[in-house]
């Protein structure tokens, strides 16, 4: 069995930003990600961040990526790929599956950075090939340079929706209409602002009613809903397309979490269920941290930040680093956390359109 200080289940932004950490305490840290890749969401994102320039404002997603990637390296992080982390067990000891064999390892302290899962709703049609999650039409496109379709809607107005919406459109794609039942858009209207300045029609207090087809998508009608997110008659729309993609949420992928024996909670505020933490990303189980979209879903950013609070808590914790240090930088932490969740990603920001930032 293989011995590590910390064991990081994820190389996302928020698992490679607490590897990082970590191992700038001097400790010994790996990686796991099922992947092929490493980077998680980051290089899908070709879209500049926004914000202030401590929270990688105006740098593309895939180059703050990059960036993750070479700071690991040269501060000693391993990572292994194609791994996949079957089970978490006591003592931190987990299994994980590389090579066709299951490995036993064994870490002082464990993160557990798995990320969130694409949502889905079931309408009439939703299983005919061509309706796909709007994060496996990023993965289409920024990734392996393939058009997820050519005529395609959009089902949802956050971000998610909003950014891949314009992703399509550059990759050349028809988007022919974006949808939403909500009232008002779910994104921050600086997003929503780019995707309506390309004549793409918003239809707010709309959803889905069926998607036609034998073998594939072949079109789509839409309704207007009542108060009870019911379809009116009379008020659908058809749209003739071979694409729906749904960007209706995401929901963490907590099962590794839940394994560990920690406590959790269903907390619709935070995505669903997640484990109860304190400030620092740590569990009911002791030196076991969460970071990331699986604690909450929240912005990239957010996640990296949150993934280096508990880097540096594990590091406290297993006696790698000073109190008064840890204090400090902690400090610096949790108002670079505050700041992005007051400033640009506040909820009241939602919807907005940002004109100026620092």
């Amino acid at each position: 069995m293989e011995r590590y200080d910390l064991i990081v289940i994820g190389a996302g932004p928020a698992g490679l930003s607490a590897g990082i950490e970590a191992a700038k305490h001097g400790m010994n840290v790996m990686i796991f990600d099922e992947n092929h890749k490493p980077g998680g969401q980051l290089f899908k994102q070709i879209h500049k961040f926004f914000g202030s320039k401590e929270h990688k404002a105006k740098i593309r997603g895939f180059n703050i990526g990059t960036e993750l990637l070479k700071e690991a390296e040269e501060v000693g992080v391993k990572v292994k790929l194609d791994a996949t982390v079957t089970g978490i067990f006591e003592n931190k000891e987990v299994t994980v599956n590389h090579d066709g064999a299951i490995h036993h390892y064994k870490g002082s302290s464990v993160i557990i950075a798995t990320g969130a899962a694409e949502n889905m709703v079931p309408f009439e049609g939703w299983t005919l090939p061509g309706v796909i999650g709007a994060g496996a039409a990023q993965t289409m496109m920024n990734l392996h340079g393939v058009k997820p379709g050519k005529k395609i809607l959009m089902l949802g107005s956050g971000n998610v929706g909003l950014v891949v919406s314009f992703q399509l459109l550059q990759a050349g794609c028809e988007v022919v209409a974006l949808v939403d039942a909500a009232p008002r858009i779910g994104g921050y209207g600086v997003h929503a602002a780019k995707v309506a300045r390309t004549g793409v029609p918003f239809f707010l207090g709309y959803t889905i009613k069926k998607v036609e087809g034998t073998e594939k998508v072949e079109g789509v009608t839409i309704g207007k809903v009542d108060e009870h997110f019911k379809i009116i008659p009379g008020t659908e729309i058809h749209f003739d397309v071979d694409t729906i993609c749904v960007a209706v949420g995401l929901s963490p992928m907590s099962q590794l979490l839940k394994m560990s024996g920690c406590a959790m909670e269903d907390n619709p505020r935070r995505g669903g269920q997640v484990p109860i933490v304190d400030e620092y990303g740590e569990t009911s189980v002791p030196c076991l941290f969460a970071a990331g979209d699986v604690s909450g879903i929240e912005e990239a950013s957010s996640a990296m930040i949150k993934g280096r609070m508990a880097g540096l808590r594990a590091a406290y914790k297993t006696g790698f680093a000073e109190e008064n240090l840890m204090e400090q930088n902690e400090s610096l932490f949790e108002k670079d956390l505050d700041s992005l969740r007051q400033g640009m990603f506040a909820p009241c920001n939602r919807g907005k359109l940002i004109e100026k930032t620092d």
